[in-house]
């Protein structure tokens, strides 16, 4: 459970739920397909955070000087081998959900299936190592926005529809904001242990810059899309999380000590949820 990382497994959820409302508020929906979409995207990001949890101790990142949780593998509580070992059980987990999909909607989702999981594994394996290179951030936006959302409307849909990429961006700076807390709070150990994240490149100053950035982009999103004609009158909805917006981006600009940045963390993945729910109604509602 520690290696898995529980609180921010928002990530996976929330995209799949503002895809698939995305489809049935388009008249679409069918459950198992959801399903199906919900326990990949879950399965994926477990195995991305126990072979990251594997590899940071393996490569020298997670020391006892880490100022984060307590990581399973550097703390003793597992051996890497073990850590390794779900990693793999958790994407034949996520593969045997995508045989199912792939069934249903064919060879287009084979090829995301595939890129999935290869970029899970290149997060922090060798030669890509993607967390190493200040990659992260990308990644993140990529996968658990761009490419979860458009893909759990695909299955319901069998279409790549406007819509679902216009609603992946929003969801997918949530998912980067968390990572950039994350680095935010590790500069100086992942510094010092040639992790050179996003944050370590750029600076603590720009690294709360770009949080800040992700959390008014997020904001933006409902009104660019009723603009555009994507949500109707309910449009407003994800405005109800802005409250907790507001707090976290003051909370990040004046503190700097890791227990806050911690605490910030996981209300950040608590607000990807709350705000993916909140879209995902808006989305149901139509235009």
């Amino acid at each position: 459970m520690l290696a898995a990382r529980v609180p921010t497994l928002t990530a996976a959820v929330a995209p799949v739920m503002v895809g698939t409302a995305a489809a049935a508020g388009d008249g679409m929906f069918a459950p198992l397909p959801a399903i199906a979409a919900l326990i990949a995207a879950v399965c994926i990001q477990i195995a991305t955070n126990f072979h990251n949890d594997a590899l940071d101790f393996l490569h020298g990142a997670d020391t006892p000087h880490r100022l984060g949780p307590a990581r399973a593998t550097q703390a003793g509580l597992l051996p890497a081998r073990q850590v390794l070992v779900g990693a793999y059980l958790c994407l034949g987990i996520a593969a045997a959900a995508g045989i199912y999909l792939v069934a249903l909607r064919g060879w287009p989702l084979l090829v995301v299936g595939l890129m999935s999981i290869a970029a899970a594994l290149a997060y922090t394996a060798s030669p890509l190592r993607l967390g190493y290179r200040g990659l992260g951030d990308l990644f993140v936006f990529l996968f658990f926005g761009v490419v979860a959302v458009v893909g759990s409307d695909y299955v319901q849909s069998g279409e790549i529809r406007a819509v679902a990429v216009v609603a992946s961006v929003p969801v997918g700076l949530l998912a980067a904001a968390i990572l950039v807390l994350n680095n935010l709070r590790d500069i100086e150990t992942d510094r010092a242990a040639g992790k050179r994240t996003l944050a370590v490149r750029l600076g603590p100053r720009a690294t709360r810059a770009q949080y800040i950035c992700c959390l008014a982009g997020a904001a933006a999103a409902p009104a660019a899309m009723r603009l555009a004609g994507l949500l109707g009158s309910w449009f407003w909805l994800p405005w109800l999380a802005a409250p907790t917006m507001v707090g976290l981006a003051r909370t990040v600009l004046r503190h700097e000590d890791a227990a806050t940045l911690i605490g910030a963390l996981k209300r950040t993945a608590r607000l990807l949820l709350i705000y993916g729910a909140l879209l995902a109604v808006s989305l149901l509602r139509g235009t």
